[in-house]
């Protein structure tokens, strides 16, 4: 499977695209808000959740029947960021299973930044 098609398909909002890359019985879990989804659901999620979007795949790796990416998602106009991790199971070159954990990109906490620790990665 090519992570890097499939997050364009997804960013891309593409119901039938996303659709070819799931096998019928696989589901989704997004951790975050302790949600599970069908591969209907997830498609409905994803392609009606409000807005045009874009983004990248930062980092792919794969070991036998898992892909693990690191997807930075933005709107087109750049307002907010957001990190999505995805551990991907395949099945016959398809999704089973995928289990992603999204987080806000923003600022270290107050503490943080009072105690001068840690510099910016990029």
């Amino acid at each position: 499977m090519d992570i890097y098609k499939f997050q364009k398909a997804v960013l891309e909002q593409n119901e039938d695209e996303i659709r070819k890359f799931f096998h019928p019985d696989a589901y989704v879990n997004w951790h975050c808000t302790n949600e599970r989804f069908t591969v209907d659901e997830y498609i409905i999620a994803n392609c009606e959740y409000p807005g045009e979007w874009d983004g990248e795949v930062e980092r792919a790796e794969e070991k036998d029947d898992l892909i693990i990416s690191v997807a930075k998602v933005y709107p087109k106009d750049r307002s907010i960021s957001f990190h999505a991790v995805s551990f991907i199971k395949i099945k016959d070159d398809k999704i089973i299973a995928m289990d992603e954990y999204w987080a806000d990109d923003g600022l270290p906490p107050q503490w943080r930044l009072d105690k001068n620790i840690g510099e910016r990665i990029k």
